[in-house]
């Protein structure tokens, strides 16, 4: 059997260097996510331009080549700060600032954010903290609770389980030491896949859900597709 590539190669870290420098395995884009794009325009549908303006922040967790913080920052002249693992992806992100108020840092986000006290009006966790362990998610909900303004949004994108075979097949061949969670057998390190309650129980002690949207490619015959949930929460107590 083939080696895990982080086993095989160094760890997570040096995976996701080699994927933004040569792209091997995904397919990465620079353009911003549809789905928040999604999100977005439903925001400022909801509550036209109090978040979205030059006076707004946005925290970025797993921020990859910035592409998302950095459509914010062209769009509404959003300011914020963007964290990855990478320090490839950290470095295309920096190169693709020109001039926008956007700070980059390549940081783990299992550890705390240095980020003031219900500061930030957007979080972005859009397929990040899915490779993070029972323990370290939990800290990174209370960070995010901490850093978010009142009235504050999560734009939050993962996994769903529920009609997805190909993670459930992940979950049988390769099952990690946590509920819910294998070890993917390209990168060897843990990926976790939510329930949809799964996800409202954690959540909701925290912040208020206000939509939920899934994906439905992987109804598709032409190949497997994994399936996405997003989920817009604010925080409102």
């Amino acid at each position: 059997m083939k080696k895990p590539y982080a086993k095989h190669h160094g760890g997570k870290t040096m995976f996701w260097n080699q994927e933004y420098k040569k792209g091997q395995h995904l397919t990465l884009s620079t353009n911003q996510s549809e789905d928040l794009e999604k999100f977005i325009r439903w925001l400022e549908r909801e509550t036209g331009k109090e978040h979205l303006n030059p006076t707004s922040s946005v925290l970025d967790l797993g921020t990859g080549n910035g592409r998302n913080i950095l459509y914010l920052a062209r769009e509404f002249g959003i300011h914020g700060v963007g964290y990855d693992i990478s320090s490839e992806a950290i470095s295309q992100a920096k190169k693709a600032t020109d001039g926008l108020p956007i700070e980059f840092f390549v940081r783990s986000i299992k550890e705390l954010i240095p980020v003031a006290d219900e500061s930030q009006d957007i979080v972005l966790d859009m397929m990040t903290s899915h490779f993070l362990r029972g323990s370290e998610r939990e800290q990174l909900l209370n960070e995010i609770y901490r850093v978010l303004k009142p009235g504050g949004w999560l734009f939050w994108k993962t996994f769903l389980l529920e009609g997805d075979k190909n993670a459930e097949r992940m979950l049988h061949d390769y099952p990690a030491d946590e509920p819910g969670s294998y070890i993917h057998p390209r990168i060897g390190a843990l990926e976790h896949v939510w329930t949809e309650e799964e996800i409202v129980e954690t959540l909701a002690p925290k912040l208020e859900i206000k939509k939920i949207t899934k994906s439905h490619g992987h109804l598709r015959k032409s190949g497997a597709k994994r399936r996405s949930i997003c989920v817009y929460a604010q925080k409102t107590f």
